[in-house]
C-alpha cells in the first residue's frame, strides 16, 4: 500500500475522485441518507448549518442531477443485459 501513495497513478487517482466529487456524481447517497432518516423518524446530525437558499438549491441540484445520472445508467445497464 504504501507503493501506491508515492506513485503518478496514485495522484491521477487522486485527481480524478476529487473531480467527480466536485461534479456531483455521487450526491445521490444522500438523498438516501435523508430518507433513512425520514422512515426513521430522526433528524440528521450534522456540525453543518442547515443548507439555505443558493447552497441548498446547489446541493438538491447536484442530488437530482446524481440521481438523473444513476437512472439513466441503470436504464442503460438492463436495457444491455435483456437484448
Amino acid at each position: 500500500m504504501l507503493d501506491y501513495i508515492n506513485t503518478h497513478f496514485m495522484t491521477f487517482t487522486l485527481y480524478a475522485t476529487l473531480f467527480i466529487e466536485a461534479t456531483g456524481f455521487m450526491h445521490v447517497c444522500y438523498l438516501i441518507r435523508d430518507l433513512v432518516h425520514y422512515a426513521a423518524g430522526k433528524e440528521v446530525q450534522s456540525h453543518e448549518p442547515p443548507k439555505t437558499g443558493l447552497t441548498g438549491f446547489f446541493h438538491w441540484g447536484r442530488v437530482f442531477f446524481s440521481l438523473a445520472v444513476l437512472c439513466f445508467c441503470l436504464a442503460v445497464t438492463i436495457e444491455a443485459i435483456l437484448n
